[in-house]
Parts: structure tokens; sequence; C-alpha cells
């Protein structure tokens, strides 16, 4: 690949944690923008400088972006900013737990990108992400859609692979979306889950495989409790998510409109406001051009208001 053959495009990832630097090392690997730029506190400039030196050293082999540690100063003409910064979620804490050091973390960082923001979509990955992404679109105050957060993009990538290793298919057969809270609050949106384009019940129906609401229901408790299983092994969580965050990138930076379950301040929908959760959404170089309120089984409108209503007593904390 040729420097020339990069799109000319601009990306700021705000924490060079694990996240943040696999986000960056992953949009590198993919070739989506011809300047990242990574940004910490001044007293993780060391970090920092290892992880881009790091990243950089693969980069004649794998990649030809400008990789660079920078300051708030160069989100200037950035198309899209993503935030990672934060702590990581401790072993047993819901991520809602997080929420008063999220938001004391996010709201220094909503005032250095207020100072320096010229353009671009804001993508919110710090957890608890559907507060944060409130916090930050109130914030920020631009327009509808252009901040947004990862939402249940990740867990609905899960469920597609514990539905691919139920019926024993490939994970590009299968579309289906996790929506509501990326927490304990989320909801397998089973009424349009579909493999081959035909209806889940309908497919494992007639190929003779399982899928009961006993089958169903352990699919969704394996699939919530993914992340904090990975925590227990590991200690964190940061691969699935920058591959996640890369899909975004490829939407937002190269124009492919795509349909995914992220994370915005609902205006109506299904009765709901002023809230973020995920639903099925548009998704283009504006952000969330349309959140596709589709009709959903009582259970499953039961399950979204339910989580609105848990995640507002949530939203004033810290703010």
């Amino acid at each position: 690949m040729i420097l020339n053959a990069l799109p000319d495009r601009k990306v700021a990832v705000i924490g060079a944690g694990f996240v943040g630097a696999s986000i960056a090392y992953a949009l590198v690997i993919k070739g989506l923008a011809r300047e990242i730029v990574l940004i910490e506190r001044p007293e993780a400039a060391d970090k920092c400088t290892a992880e881009i030196d790091d990243i950089r050293h693969g980069i004649p082999h794998m990649g030809s972006s400008k990789l660079y540690c920078g300051s708030y100063a160069d989100i200037k003409d950035c198309d899209m900013i993503v935030i990672a910064a934060g702590r990581n979620r401790r072993q047993n804490e819901t991520r809602l737990e997080m929420t008063a050091d999220s938001i004391k973390t996010a709201s220094g960082i909503a005032l250095e990108i207020k100072a320096h923001y010229t353009k671009g979509v804001v993508v919110i990955v710090t957890n608890p992400v559907d507060i944060i992404t409130r916090a930050f679109s109130q914030w920020l105050d631009l327009p509808d859609g252009m901040v947004f957060g990862t939402g249940c993009l990740l867990d609905s990538s899960r469920l597609i692979s514990v539905i691919a290793d139920h019926v024993g298919l490939s994970t590009d057969t299968i579309n289906a979306h996790v929506i509501g809270e990326h927490g304990d609050g989320q909801i397998v949106y089973w009424s349009k889950a579909t493999i081959a384009g035909i209806p889940i019940d309908e497919y494992c129906s007639m190929s003779g495989i399982p899928f009961s609401e006993e089958t169903r229901y352990a699919m969704e408790q394996q699939v919530r409790h993914m992340g904090t299983e990975i925590i227990k092994g590991k200690g964190r969580t940061h691969y699935g998510i920058a591959t996640c965050v890369c899909y975004i990138a490829d939407a937002i930076l190269n124009r492919r409109s795509t349909i995914v379950s992220v994370s915005s301040v609902l205006k109506g929908e299904y009765g709901i406001n002023g809230v973020a959760l995920s639903l099925p959404s548009i998704l283009d170089s504006n952000g969330v051009s349309r959140r596709l309120s589709d009709k959903l089984s009582d259970a499953e409108i039961v399950g979204l208001k339910q989580a609105a209503i848990r995640l507002d007593t949530y939203n004033s904390v810290g703010m």
C-alpha cells in the first residue's frame, strides 16, 4: 500500500489504554485513514509514545498511516473522534457502577473537544457507553446523530457468533441485533433475527435444530455475560471493541452506509425521550442518520422501556 492510496481522512483517538491503542492499531491495519492521532493526559505521555512506536514498527509491512501522539489541538479537522478514555471495568463490576468515575473523566475531555472542534463525528466507547453518549450529546450540542456510542454493536457481534455456533453456519449468513442498554438490560431482537434471510425460528424448525424458549434464554445469558467472563480470564476486553470501531470507521470514513445497533439519544422512538439506547440505525458519514424504529414484540418494548428507566436514574450522576 502506498501513502497516496489511503483515504484523505483524519481520526483522533482519545485514550491510549488497551482499548484506545487497540483501536489505533486496527485502524492502521485496515488503512482507514491517512492520519491518526492518539491523545493522552500529559502524565501518560510516555505510554502514548510507547504505544505509537510499537504500532509504527509494523507499519512498513501492514499499513502506511501517519500515526503520532498529539494534543487536543490536533482534533481540528478530524473526520472522526473516538472517546476511549477511562478506567477498565473491574471484575464483577457492572458498567453502570463506573458512572461517577467515567463522567468525571469525560467532562474534562468534552471541554477540550469544544475548544478545538471544527468538524467530525464523535464516537463514544467509554463505559457506561449509554450514559457517556447522552452526556457528550448534551455537552457538545452537535446535530442529532453526530455523537453516538458503540452501544450494542459488540453485543450483536457476540450474539451472531453464538447463533453461528448453534446452527453450524458461518457468521455472514446471520443477521441479528442486540438493542437497548449495553449492559445487563440488553435485549436480543429475536423478532427480526434471520438466518440466510429466513426467520431464525423458522430456519431452525425446518432444519431440525432446537430453538426453544430455553435455548433463546441460554443464548441471551451467554451474550450478556461474555464481557464479564473475558475480564475474569484476562483482566480486560479490547480486541472485540477495536474491531467494532473499525467497522464503524469504514462506514463513516469511506461513506459506506450500513445498519448497526449503536447508541444514540432517542427522540420519541417507542415513547422514549432523552435517554441513549441502542437501536438498529443507519450509519453514514454524518453518524447516525436514522434510528430504525421497526415493530418490536410486546416483551421487547417492555425491556426497552425498563432499560430507559434504569439508565435515566444514572444520567445526572456527576453532571
